[in-house]
Parts: structure tokens; sequence; C-alpha cells
């Protein structure tokens, strides 16, 4: 087991190995659509690239998700056949939003560095090819709100 301050070093080590590795501006948050934004996750024992949907206000949420929510099966057959659409995904703080996201397959921890190279990959691939899909949908995913 690591101590606090050593699982904190590996996590700051894995982001900063992974920001070296692939070096790019990625639109996470810059969506121009509040609370609707792409995430890289990567937890003790699993990795995920995902679209969180948490807006201030609930009608936006349902509205937005139902919104990706139509195009489904273009974004399953065109971009990423593993996605999975959460309508109520739960957060490690108890907090529910909508995700929409792609698992690592892999075995997966973020405190095993052997597991790590093969897991930017992933993230590098999946992140694209959300990317595609937004800027493809951004107009129409916009008419939702």
């Amino acid at each position: 087991m690591f101590s606090k301050e050593e699982a904190a070093q590996l996590r700051k080590d894995f982001w900063i190995a992974f920001g070296k590795s692939f070096p790019r501006k990625w639109i996470k948050y810059n969506t121009q659509i509040k609370g609707f934004s792409f995430k890289f996750v990567a937890e003790r024992k699993q990795a995920m690239v995902v679209l969180d949907i948490e807006h201030p206000y609930e009608i936006q949420n349902e509205l937005l998700f139902e919104q990706l929510h139509s195009l489904k099966s273009i974004l399953t057959e065109q971009y990423l056949s593993e996605v999975i659409f959460d309508k109520q995904y739960e957060l490690d703080s108890g907090k529910i939003i909508h995700r929409v996201y792609v698992k690592y397959p892999n075995k997966f921890s973020i405190y095993n560095k052997n597991s790590w190279q093969e897991c930017f990959e992933f993230f590098v691939k999946s992140m694209e090819q959300f990317e595609l899909f937004f800027y493809e949908y951004e107009e129409y995913i916009k008419q939702a709100i």
C-alpha cells in the first residue's frame, strides 16, 4: 500500500506523464455549453473517457442528455462502438449526473506504471473520437438548450 503522499504523487506523475507523452490541447471544458464537459478519468482500478452533463438546471441536463441519446446510433456506429449512456451515474461524492463514457477495457491501476502507456493510448484514441463526434454534431446538440 502507498501512503497518502505517495498515492498523490503517483496520480500527479500519471497526469504529467500523459501530458508529456501526448501534448495536445483537448476540448474538455471548452464546449461552449454550460455543464457539458469532456474528461479523462483515471482512478485506482479503472480509466475512462467521459462526457459529463452537469448543468445547474435539471431540465437542461435532461434536454442535453436526450439530444445526445438521439445521436446514439451515430456515435456507436461511426465513432465509439463501446460507448455507455448512463442517465443516473453516481460520482464518488454521491452526486448523480448524466454521463456518456467509454471504459478502458484492460486491467488498469493508476498506481501501476506498467499500465500507463496503454491507457494513455486509449485516452487519445477515445477522446479524439469524442471530439470528432462533438464537432460534427455541436450545433445539433446546442439546439437542446
